[in-house]
């Protein structure tokens, strides 16, 4: 009986742990998708500027997005599930030269 409730509170763990992960992921990819909106809008701003100042303002703002955006989906593998680890694949022994 206290198997049972123990396994059971595992369970129940497992999947507020999974729940979790789910919401995690999903605001993970909420904020790539807005942070992709943010570049076409910066490069689009970029391109259709000639003031000097907003150039390098455009730049900045490029940037900081690509670093945003590269942290985030460094996040995004973070969470992926791992495949498990195969072991290198034994040699094969020689045949005897006759």
């Amino acid at each position: 009986m206290v198997d049972a409730m123990r396994d059971g509170r595992k369970w129940l763990r497992k999947g507020k742990q999974r729940q979790a992960e789910e919401a995690l992921r999903q605001d993970l990819e909420e904020s790539l998708s807005q942070t992709r909106l943010l570049l076409a809008q910066a490069y689009a701003g970029f391109n259709s500027t000639a003031d000097q100042e907003l150039v390098e303002s455009y730049i900045y703002e490029i940037q900081a997005l690509q670093t945003r955006y590269s942290y985030l989906l460094r996040q995004r593998k973070a969470l992926e599930p791992h495949p498990p680890k195969q072991l290198p694949a034994e040699p094969k022994a020689a045949l005897p030269v006759a």
